[in-house]
């Protein structure tokens, strides 16, 4: 009897899928390709979890968007070891040529000579020039000429690079960890995650879109399923708090009768997808997050995010975005 239940249940759940209009624009650009061994298709910062081999090692293509897309700690380090390892490498060129070859150095033994050099060479590169050391002759001059000409492009490059970063339109938006499925309505339930800004800066027209993908065996082949959840209000016009969004489980969602272990089974997965208007830049900005079937929590519902001062204002918690709780039934 419960097997046939079962069954009974399997195919009400496909039939409800499958009429469903599939949007072929829908599976994210990966095709029909299935998920295996628990990896996503789309990390949770956005990015497609897909590894690019065949490329050259020096990518001239891809290299300014690595450099404008870095985190600022790689950034950083890789600024401050390109400006030590040109420094010491002319600084071995000056040492090379001779004690000669710079007038003013009083380095007495080999290591202070050295750094005589080295910090000759980062007076130079940057055309600060003290006057101390200077360079004696047509090699070390000749030398000091290319260095301070690799200095004004390299530090052009730098600023540019620097200022790029700055000038990029991004978005921050804090997502909550988990996705909950919670009492919604009467007598409902809702699949819901929530969302904030966390800048000052002011976002509007802002729209949400979710791609629901499984794993489906047809014939014997598996094949990766993507379909848009219906969502309790898809557009709003300003972000000023936070922003529950939520999937309604009712007659037409793909979900209604999925249970937590046909979600793992099938390797489900939601790719979150927002686009909003940044008022600063004035340009369309975009942010994408993802969840998969083991960061769903059953019967919880969400704590409140934001309280009130003692003059009344609204006071939201942005530390409190993922906190929930869970509840009976």
């Amino acid at each position: 009897m419960i097997d046939h239940r079962q069954t009974n249940r399997r195919i009400t759940q496909s039939m409800a899928i499958h009429k469903r209009k599939i949007n072929p624009e829908d599976d994210l650009g990966f095709g029909s390709q299935p998920v295996i061994k628990n990896q996503p298709l789309v990390n949770k910062d956005g990015s497609p979890n897909v590894r690019r081999i065949g490329l050259p090692f020096f990518n001239t293509a891809n290299n300014y968007h690595t450099l404008i897309t870095m985190s600022w700690t790689k950034f950083w380090l890789l600024v401050l070891s390109g400006y030590l390892t040109l420094n010491i490498i002319f600084a071995f060129i000056y040492f090379s040529i001779g004690p000669q070859g710079l007038n003013g150095s009083s380095g007495i033994t080999t290591f202070h000579q050295f750094m005589d050099a080295f910090f000759f060479s980062a007076q130079t590169i940057s055309t600060v020039g003290y006057g101390r050391v200077s360079p004696n002759g047509m090699m070390a001059n000749s030398v000091a000429a290319l260095e301070s000409m690799l200095g004004l492009l390299a530090f052009a490059l730098a600023t540019g690079l620097l200022y790029g970063r700055f000038s990029r339109p991004s978005a921050q938006i804090a997502f909550s960890k988990h996705m909950l499925v919670a009492p919604y309505l009467d007598n409902g339930r809702g699949l819901m995650f929530r969302l904030a800004n966390l800048r000052r800066n002011m976002l509007i027209d802002l729209e949400i879109e979710i791609i629901f993908s499984f794993n489906e065996t047809i014939g014997g082949k598996t094949m990766r399923r993507f379909y848009p959840l219906e969502v309790e209000r898809r557009k709003v016009s300003l972000l000023t708090m936070n922003w529950t969004i939520v999937h309604p489980l009712d007659e037409n969602s793909p979900l209604k009768d999925m249970t937590k272990e046909d979600l793992e089974k099938s390797e489900a997965g939601f790719a979150v997808l927002l686009r909003a208007f940044d008022d600063t830049f004035s340009q369309t900005i975009h942010s994408r997050t993802a969840y998969q079937a083991h960061e769903i929590v059953w019967n919880a519902r969400f704590k409140p995010v934001f309280d009130r001062d003692e003059d009344g204002r609204i006071v939201l918690d942005l530390s409190k975005i993922s906190d929930h709780e869970l509840i009976g039934g």
